[in-house]
């Protein structure tokens, strides 16, 4: 796992504050994206980016890496010509479903709210 920087004056408990600490495993743009698309099968890299058109190889690469890192994604290297390799969930990582879940089932009741992007453009 990466060491992490947490603020821990903004909160009273002295590891830090426990949604700070979750966001910084599964924040950012694309971790909810990837995550999501393993909640039913592993995936492989090439998968990932026909789902995520618009996110960089190397951006996927770095994302994969940490979820891989934290201990959230397996990554399984089958030793095969061409090289195959699969992205899964581990068991940590199977926690966080119920959580990308929700934020599902958010985005879908919400998603008629005006975009945070949309909303930016009009006040600039």
């Amino acid at each position: 796992m990466r060491t992490r920087k947490l603020n821990v004056d903004s909160c009273p408990n002295k590891e830090g504050c426990p949604v700070e600490y979750t966001l910084s495993i599964i924040g950012g743009k694309w971790k909810s994206i990837l995550l999501y698309h393993m909640i039913d099968s592993d995936k492989r890299f090439n998968e990932f980016r026909r789902i995520c058109p618009d996110i960089t190889q190397r951006m996927l690469t770095l994302q994969l890496r940490e979820l891989e890192n934290d201990g959230i994604v397996h990554r399984e290297v089958y030793k095969q010509i061409p090289p195959k390799v699969e992205y899964s969930l581990t068991e940590l990582g199977r926690t966080l479903v119920p959580i990308i879940l929700q934020m599902k089932a958010w985005g879908e009741a919400n998603r008629s709210l005006p975009s945070p992007i949309s909303i930016k453009k009009d006040t600039m």
